[in-house]
């Protein structure tokens, strides 16, 4: 198995809880989850880690928390788009996944491993390699992080990882 080099995370529904809160002006809100960041950045270290979304009305607002309060890159891809864009930037053989839509097993069919959150689309969980336990926008993220530590990296008691040590089994 390759090692992973990038962890690419949905934005909607696995960072937040899916739920776009309204006013009378449109899309003014979406909930995002506690220690979601503070699990991420401890795979920044040692894995590139991207977001995408489709959701272009509330994009700015997904902008704000990831790339402005986060510090991560963000970029809005079409659901329809993402395995060519993946594939184009970089090999699918090293990317981990984290999706939760009706159509994100179309992605997570062709990546080296992927992760839905436990309240993701029923296709997703089933083509996923990893169920986390919590819901998208209630630390599933977190969860993936730890899981994805233990899994391809050394990982100890505190959260540090040691890239020296892979683990070499899916």
């Amino acid at each position: 198995m390759s090692s992973p080099r990038v962890f690419i995370v949905d934005v909607d529904g696995v960072m937040t809880t899916g739920q776009f809160l309204y006013s009378s002006r449109g899309k003014a809100f979406k909930i995002f989850g506690p220690d979601d960041s503070e699990a991420l950045s401890l795979l920044r270290r040692h894995l590139e880690v991207r977001f995408v979304s489709s959701d272009k009305r509330g994009f700015k607002i997904s902008r704000a928390r990831i790339v402005r309060d986060m510090g991560f890159q963000l970029d809005l891809v079409d659901t329809f788009e993402r395995s060519e864009w993946i594939g184009a930037k970089f090999r699918l053989e090293e990317v981990v996944y984290m999706g939760d839509g009706i159509f994100d097993h179309l992605v997570m069919e062709k990546v080296l491993y992927a992760i839905a959150p436990q309240n993701g689309d029923a296709l997703a969980k089933l083509t996923a390699d990893y169920v986390t336990e919590r819901a998208g926008g209630d630390r599933a993220v977190s969860e993936a992080c730890l899981h994805i530590s233990e899994k391809f990296f050394n990982s100890d008691r505190n959260g540090t990882l040691d890239s020296n040590n892979l683990r070499s089994s899916k």
